[in-house]
């Protein structure tokens, strides 16, 4: 039914009533227009809403019910700055820094370590930083290389720009450091990695650690190691029993090998299904006599129905073991079988650790020729020789006068991409020597020296020695001169040099070495030495010379810190000087008016001063001539 018009506005009229609204606004509500008349009315009303909501939160915010406030995540805790760094994940090693990583490999494959390890350094700051598995490349390779000074560096380095390491750079340092004859520090490092690394060692941690300790002669810490290990709940390993059974062979102690081996036997539950123990084991056999018993072992292990896995490693030691102990014939047939079986990458069944004992025990047989040949053959088996296989060949080849043929292998060392170290060139220096080749053996020190590698001092000593002792006193002199820079010389390399150079008659030129050790602030000229120069020079009676000299240089090191104290001060006072003159350019209608106000001040005490001394010379004058004229009266 229509409503009428006089009904609908009674209606409109009771609806519009402010006693009939069913809703209430809240407080804060105001009434908000839905157009502005101007952009400045516009921006104040955004602003009026901000500070608003900022003083009262929202509605949702106060309807929101228990459960959602339930299910509110906790905000995460602060890390500690204290903390160990977790290394980063291979999924890390993508884009750009899976490029950068490419590069560093192929620049270590060209064997360039050098640019590899510079390139790591400057992309540490660059926007593509280095992961840790790059680092790790770069000095796996300078370790393979015995570059241990350029690997410490670098591991110094990317420790210091926050590079968090892994367990491999862990083990890497580890080998470093038993390398280097330190077994000391390793074990140090290791504690260190134990209390405050956030991962577990591995076994590789383990294998390298307890190699590294029998190799440096600490065969109880080694054990105590292994030990160790089965606490950590590592199973038992062969490859770290055979580096015990070895570290047993060495000292000749063939019953702590039968010991090692039932240990590892009961371990495993009665069966060693590993070969590479049984090498170790067919050398006890051997060194007790046992030789039946060696071969009944070597037949377990490589025998036709030999359930036993032999490796590559695993062959080589047993390769070994049979060529040290008089069965070279069963040595070949066995490499000979390794070659045939080897079909990479399915079946790795040589490497280079075999032909370097089959070399060994061709020149163990006398049969020079054929170790040289089997060494290069090692290409055919995608095998590459390294400068320890060199240096193991040359060094044969050396001590029994093969001369010729160890400078040809020396020279095959560039096309095979292999740099010569300090051994190699030491082994030819010395070969050189006893065929009487002194100038090709000071030239092999001289291409060590021009090729960046430092020899040691006995190798020095060694070269200064011949050329003195075939009259080459100059030549001997001038290498003195290159490595008393290099080296630290000790009081015996000293007196050596100045002996020979006494005995020439050069007693000025002992006077220059005296003032080089002066010079030098790491080096002490000892009381020893200081009489042993004074004796030679006494012989033409020159040994005040040496006071005079010392007296001298004296002098000049306190004028040379003279000098230096002087130059420090003069940079204060220029710096000082530079910072003044700044000033007036930053305030200078303030120092402008200061500087007036002072000048004004100083003209005002100095006319003041000025007054003052004629007041005091006119009282002078006018006491002068009272006293003139009292002794006028007078007389």
């Amino acid at each position: 039914m229509a409503l009428s018009k006089p009904i609908f506005l009674t209606h409109l009229k009771t609806l519009t009533n402010p006693h009939h609204r069913r809703c209430h606004p809240p407080p804060f509500a105001t009434l908000r227009f839905l157009s502005f008349a101007t952009p400045e009315e516009a921006a104040a009303e955004r602003r009026r809403r901000k500070r608003r909501l900022r003083i009262e939160p929202p509605l949702s915010s106060l309807n929101r019910s228990p459960n959602q406030q339930q299910h509110q995540q906790p905000p995460k805790p602060i890390q500690s700055p204290n903390s160990p760094k977790l290394p980063e994940s291979v999924a890390a090693l993508s884009a750009n820094r899976l490029n950068l990583h490419n590069k560093i490999l192929t620049l270590i494959r060209q064997n360039d370590l050098d640019e590899a390890a510079l390139f790591t350094r400057h992309s540490v700051y660059s926007n593509c930083r280095p992961t840790i598995f790059t680092v790790n490349a770069v000095l796996n390779a300078q370790l393979r290389q015995s570059k241990y000074s350029d690997f410490l560096s670098l591991h110094r380095f990317v420790t210091q720009a926050g590079i968090a390491a892994n367990v491999i750079t862990y083990n890497l340092l580890f080998q470093t450091y038993l390398d280097c004859k330190k077994p000391d520090t390793a074990l140090e490092y290791y504690k260190l990695f134990l209390n405050d690394a956030p991962f577990n060692p591995s076994t590789t941690t383990y294998r390298v650690l307890i190699k590294g300790l029998v190799d440096n002669g600490r065969i109880d810490k080694a054990l105590e190691l292994k030990d160790e290990m089965f606490v950590q709940g590592f199973v038992a390993d062969p490859v770290v029993y055979s580096y015990l059974m070895l570290g047993f062979v060495r000292d000749g102690d063939s019953d702590g090998v039968f010991r090692l081996f039932e240990e590892l036997k009961e371990k495993l539950g009665g069966v060693v299904s590993d070969g590479v123990v049984y090498g170790s084991l067919m050398k006890g056999y051997f060194m007790k006599g046992m030789e039946e018993e060696a071969m009944e072992c070597y037949n377990e292990a490589v025998g036709e129905n030999s359930s036993v896995k032999m490796s590559a490693v695993a062959n080589n030691s047993v390769l070994d073991a049979l060529c040290n102990n008089g069965k070279f014939d069963e040595a070949l047939k066995l490499f000979d079988r390794m070659k045939n079986e080897h079909n990479p990458p399915k079946r790795l069944a040589v490497n280079l650790g075999s032909f370097n004992v089959m070399a060994d025990g061709y020149c163990g047989q006398g049969r020079f020729k054929d170790a040289i040949e089997v060494f290069r053959k090692m290409g055919e088996y995608r095998c590459s020789p390294d400068t320890l296989s060199f240096n193991n060949l040359i060094d044969q080849l050396c001590k029994n006068g093969m001369l010729a043929e160890a400078e040809e292998l020396y020279g095959e060392m560039g096309d095979k991409g292999v740099n010569p170290d300090e051994y190699t060139y030491g082994l030819l220096m010395d070969a050189c020597f006893e065929v009487n080749r002194v100038d090709d053996g000071a030239t092999y020190f001289r291409k060590m020296v021009d090729s960046g590698l430092r020899p040691n001092l006995a190798v020095y000593n060694r070269l200064v020695g011949k050329l003195v002792q075939v009259g080459m006193l100059d030549e001997a002199k001038s290498f003195f001169d290159i490595m008393v820079k290099k080296l630290k010389m000790d009081d015996a390399s000293y007196k050596f040099m100045m002996k020979a150079l006494s005995d020439g008659g050069k007693l000025d030129e002992i006077l220059e070495i005296v003032g080089g050790i002066l010079n030098d602030g790491g080096i002490e000229f000892s009381e020893e030495l200081q009489e042993f120069v004074k004796g030679e020079l006494s012989k033409e009676g020159r040994e005040e010379e040496v006071v005079k000299l010392m007296e001298k240089k004296e002098r000049e090191k306190a004028e040379a810190k003279a000098r230096e104290a002087e130059a420090a001060e003069a940079a204060k006072r220029s710096a000082r000087a530079a910072i003044a003159s700044l000033i007036p350019s930053k305030f200078g209608d303030k120092v402008g008016g200061t500087e007036k106000a002072d000048n004004a001040n100083a003209n005002e005490a100095a006319s003041v001063a000025e007054a003052q001394a004629g007041k005091e010379v006119n009282l002078e004058e006018a006491t002068a001539v009272e006293s003139a004229s009292a002794d006028a009266n007078t007389t």
